[in-house]
């Protein structure tokens, strides 16, 4: 084994104390390390963000902390930092910081997902693909995965239905690092731990998570000076389609209203406005059907990530059509198509298809954790076909953004969510 190889097999043995307290002001919240015994040895973390940084998990044991009469999270839901040798059902090399981390995100946007099964795919912490689906866990599984297949390599699934053999066979299919369910049938598990190296956790409070909605968690943020931000955590106001608000503003004495969302629109709005909690910031998502179309992540200003998730859109569309037609991705496919005319062929083809598609945007939603501060975004959404947008609402310019939806033919829903959802 390389050198460099090695030090994703090196344990970096933590030395964090076995208890924590944090004292906030007359309060205390007390926390104990979370170790497990793998194979006869006790180990608690891999490591954290990268091999090279020792890293602990801490559960709360004791709280009833409290702020302007409202109770936090005091360890009472037995989710991430409570998983015992129980749960960790196949270990693999057992979790590092960035698997349980991606697990606690996929609750944290699957807590607002509870109606229907649904199964979200994570990679670096932010969703590649994520579905809902009344026909069941099979489809809205096979669905997240579709949505961007190539992100989801190595990713991690979680979902809030027992994960039936269906499914596990689907999984077996491509390469994972993390399955996480409130349960598993005998048959799912005989297909899983085929795949040695596959951390399978069982969750059972993930069939459950409609109990955590709206109890905030003490969110702390460090500071490379050792300094700490201290925030609650955000909570999610738009639970029904009922809890968007009318896009309305005044300018110079006009009222400006948008075209108010269909069922459908209003149903797939909701649905991405719970993805869009787990979704690092500035972030745009598109979504069809309950399903993810295409997510843009962390980018700087808010057009660029419209056309950065535009850009996403027809990549993963190109890749959909060359992965069935070659069993390429589409990578792959430009690769050989220098060498192969045939495949040349089908690469023109292929890419004339998704733009003659519109990437597969027409006929989706979007939304933005963001107010839009100029129409240009909302333009380049509209001309590929967007039906219905959210978004927060608040900026000076909303009687023109509301104008850039009205004037579309045909004419483009929106409406506000009333707050913001940025996540860094």
């Amino acid at each position: 084994m390389s050198d460099l190889k090695k030090m994703y097999h090196t344990l970096n043995r933590d030395s964090f104390p076995a208890d924590l307290t944090l004292t906030v002001g007359e309060q205390t919240i007390r926390y104990a390390k979370k170790t497990w015994n793998i194979g006869g040895e006790q180990k608690g973390l891999r490591y954290g963000e990268n091999p090279d940084q020792p890293a602990a998990l801490y559960e709360v044991v004791e709280s009833s902390f409290t702020m302007d009469g409202v109770a936090f999270q005091q360890g009472q839901h037995k989710l991430v930092s409570s998983l015992t040798e129980d749960n960790l059902i196949q270990s693999g090399k057992h979790p590092g910081k960035i698997n349980l981390t991606d697990v606690d995100n996929g609750i944290n946007m699957l807590q607002y997902l509870t109606a229907k099964p649904a199964a979200i795919i994570l990679k670096h912490n932010n969703p590649c693909g994520a579905a809902w689906s009344d026909e069941g866990l099979f489809t809205a599984l096979t669905r997240a995965f579709a949505s961007d297949r190539i992100a989801a390599f190595g990713g991690t699934i979680i979902v809030n239905r027992t994960l039936d053999k269906d499914c596990a066979e689907f999984i077996s299919g491509s390469y994972f690092e993390v399955i996480a369910a409130p349960d598993f049938t005998a048959e799912a598990l005989t297909v899983l731990t085929a795949k040695k190296n596959l951390r399978i956790i069982g969750i059972p409070a993930l069939a459950e998570l409609e109990k955590i909605v709206g109890t905030p968690f003490l969110d702390i943020k460090s500071l490379v000076d050792g300094g700490l931000i201290i925030q609650a955590s955000f909570r999610n106001r738009i639970l029904t389609e009922d809890d968007f608000l009318p896009a309305e503003a005044i300018k110079d004495g006009t009222t400006h209203l948008a075209r108010k969302p269909s069922r459908r629109e209003a149903e797939d709005l909701l649905f991405a406005w719970a993805v869009e909690a787990g979704v690092t910031s500035n972030s745009i998502i598109f979504a069809r059907d309950g399903a993810t179309v295409s997510i843009g992540t962390g980018e700087q200003d808010r057009v660029g990530c419209v056309e950065l998730t535009i850009q996403k859109a027809y990549t993963k569309y190109a890749d959909k059509l060359a992965f069935e037609r070659h069993g390429l991705s589409l990578y792959e496919l430009k690769q050989k198509a220098q060498a192969d005319q045939e495949l040349a062929s089908s690469l023109a083809e292929i890419l004339a298809s998704t733009e003659q598609a519109r990437g597969g945007l027409p006929g989706t939603v979007l939304v933005s954790d963001g107010f839009f501060p100029f129409r240009d975004g909302v333009d380049l959404a509209v001309a590929q076909g967007v039906t219905a947008i959210a978004q927060p609402g608040g900026s000076i310019r909303d009687w023109e953004i509301i104008q850039a939806v009205n004037s579309a033919t045909p004419q483009v829903a929106m409406v506000f969510t009333g707050q913001r959802s940025f996540k860094h």
